[in-house]
């Protein structure tokens, strides 16, 4: 029995006589079948927040519920395509009904004629369990996307085929204990707002490499972990979200644009094709699944985005693969949370925000991690979520700043005052944080190279002392400071412009392997040691600051990864320099 339209809000309806819907149903409105959800029930009305436009509908129209929660159909064909906050593809959609959005259209979100090739890896007779693999299909040049035992299915694999599928032909049946036969297809759905059942968590230790100095170096992330990136209007957390998704070494990357201009993500489609993948030589759509769900799109659906990417990267997750989530911004997905909040009129908490904004947020970094997946084979996988937060003027004292703050592990602070200096990325070494430090300290002591930790510690202490030093500075001028400690403003302008700057449209600057970082970081605290050497040793601070090996210091950043034996030479040149300066007697001649 349909229920009736009594009130239309905005994106909100109210229907009554639905006394058979549940919460989070998915009800289709009015004649035009407009896409919405039940978000709460009092008696037998329902109040719906509709995903799409809903001007020109009026009371008394009619409202059915499916019975069935907000899903996303997992399966083939999700990799290179580009979905909008409910996982319509943008591009089908287009070919349908035009450049806009148009109310009531209904496309299957994964392509129903196109074909895939299965290749069956379990065989006739084998005992399986949820998330075992039955086989794969080789989605794209560098993504084998593998087709699982549905949720909650268990048997004998009774039959199973190779050749070519679409997402909803039968490619195996399982008998269960019960002697009932089951069949299964590439396609799968899940429910948006539940996450994926896993086996067991484990620490996340391993660090994601991005290729940005003052991340990898300073302020890590791991695979599994969770970072947020606040900051105010032009000072870059579009460019880092975009710098993280094209150089992380994640194998899957989810770029959620949720509430962002619309050519932020026209940046993405034009840029992601051509940029070649370091990891894997293709280009970098070959992984990557983009859901937009811009600032001129209905304000609902963005509610829906991030819950619609986290699902999709969960599902690859499971197959063992480290995926990253770019969540962009999460600050908007907020603002859809209050507007929605408002219409039902709900007590407000500070700012307008709901009262449950922490919990929700809470909830959605919380599915990050890394894990145990189902199945019998135990593999790994990893789920890391990196937030952007656009707090209004940069007041990170806000709601949704503060809420985040409280749950993730990695604090990336982006500073007005930087972006206005042309330091990018913009990220203040003395406000950011990582509290997965001590473990990717350890990591990069084995992998990398022993000195590692030792000298971002040195490092970080050089900024740390500047700071302290500037102020005096400024009170009293450079020139009463002792040279020694005009020597560490010294390095520690060479720390910040020779290492922490970084150009993300540089070919060479814009990525930095671990072994080069290494080099680079040694190079200038190589100077620091051998300069206080030489100050020991009567050399005259200006001699040192004018020696030209610093220039080979600030130029090492565009030395290319193949050339990087030239970092050795430069490191060598330092020691020979300063030791030709003491062996003159520096400053003693007089």
């Amino acid at each position: 029995m349909a229920g009736k339209i009594v009130k239309v809000s905005g994106p909100l309806v109210v229907a009554e006589g639905m006394s058979d819907a549940n919460i989070y149903d998915v009800v289709k409105v009015s004649d035009s079948k407009l896409i919405g959800e039940i978000i709460e029930m009092r008696d037998d009305k329902a109040s719906i927040q509709v995903y799409e436009e809903t001007a020109g509908i009026g009371p008394g129209e009619p409202v059915e519920t499916t019975g069935e929660p907000l899903s996303v159909e997992l399966g083939p064909g999700l990799i290179e395509n580009m979905f909008d906050g409910i996982q319509r593809p943008l591009e089908k959609f287009r070919a349908v009904a035009g450049d806009f959005l148009t109310k009531g259209v209904e496309v299957p979100s994964l392509d129903r004629e196109k074909k895939w090739t299965f290749h069956a890896e379990a065989k006739v007779g084998d005992r399986v369990e949820e998330g075992d693999i039955l086989g794969y299909v080789q989605e794209t040049e560098v993504v084998k996307h593998l087709i699982m035992v549905p949720y909650r299915m268990e048997g004998v694999v009774e039959s199973i085929e190779e050749g070519d599928f679409t997402v909803v032909d039968d490619i195996a049946v399982i008998k269960n204990d019960k002697g009932e036969s089951k069949p299964v297809q590439m396609l799968q759905k899940w429910p948006v707002r539940r996450s994926r059942r896993i086996k067991e968590k484990i620490a996340p230790k391993v660090p994601l490499i991005t290729g940005q100095r003052v991340i990898d170096t300073f302020f890590p992330v791991t695979k599994g972990g969770t970072a947020c990136v606040p900051g105010p209007f032009g000072s870059g957390k579009t460019v880092v979200q975009h710098q993280l998704a094209k150089w992380a070494d994640a194998q899957i990357v989810v770029y959620v644009g949720c509430g962002e201009r619309g050519n932020e993500m026209t940046d993405v489609l034009n840029e992601f094709p051509e940029l070649i993948d370091p990891h894997t030589g293709q280009t970098l759509m070959k992984r990557t699944v983009l859901i937009a769900n811009t600032s001129n799109m209905p304000v609902a659906a963005r509610e829906a985005s991030i819950y619609t990417g986290i699902t999709i990267a969960e599902y690859f997750r499971d197959m063992g693969y480290s995926v990253a989530v770019m969540a962009d911004s999460t600050s908007r997905w907020a603002e859809a949370l209050r507007e929605m909040s408002g219409r039902l009129e709900e007590m407000p908490g500070d700012e307008g925000y709901p009262a449950y904004l922490s919990s929700r947020a809470a909830e959605f970094y919380e599915r990050a991690g890394k894990v145990i997946c189902k199945g019998s084979d135990s593999r790994e996988g990893a789920l890391t979520i990196i937030g952007a937060v656009s707090p209004p003027g940069g007041d990170i004292s806000e709601p949704v700043s503060q809420a985040t703050l409280r749950i993730v592990k990695v604090f990336w602070g982006l500073n007005a005052n930087l972006a206005y200096r042309r330091h990018f990325p913009a990220i203040s070494w003395l406000d950011s944080y990582s509290l997965y430090q001590s473990d990717v300290d350890e990591w990069m002591g084995e992998n990398v190279s022993p000195k590692f930790p030792e000298n971002r510690a040195e490092a970080m202490a050089l900024l740390q002392e500047e700071s302290a030093l500037q102020e005096i500075v400024r009170l009293v001028g450079k020139d009463t400071l002792s040279e020694k400690d005009q020597l560490k403003l010294e390095v520690a302008k060479s720390i910040r412009e020779d290492y922490l700057q970084q150009n993300a449209f540089q070919d060479v600057d814009t990525f930095t392997s671990l072994e080069k970082q290494d080099k680079m970081l040694d190079l200038v605290l190589k100077f620091y040691s051998e300069s206080l050497r030489a100050l020991e040793n009567k050399v005259y601070l200006n001699e040192l600051i004018d020696l030209p090996v610093r220039e080979s210091i600030a130029r090492a950043k565009y030395t290319e990864e193949a050339n990087i034996s030239r970092l050795d030479e430069i490191s060598e040149q330092i020691t020979s320099d300063i030791n030709a300066l003491i062996n003159r007697g520096g400053g003693l001649d007089d």
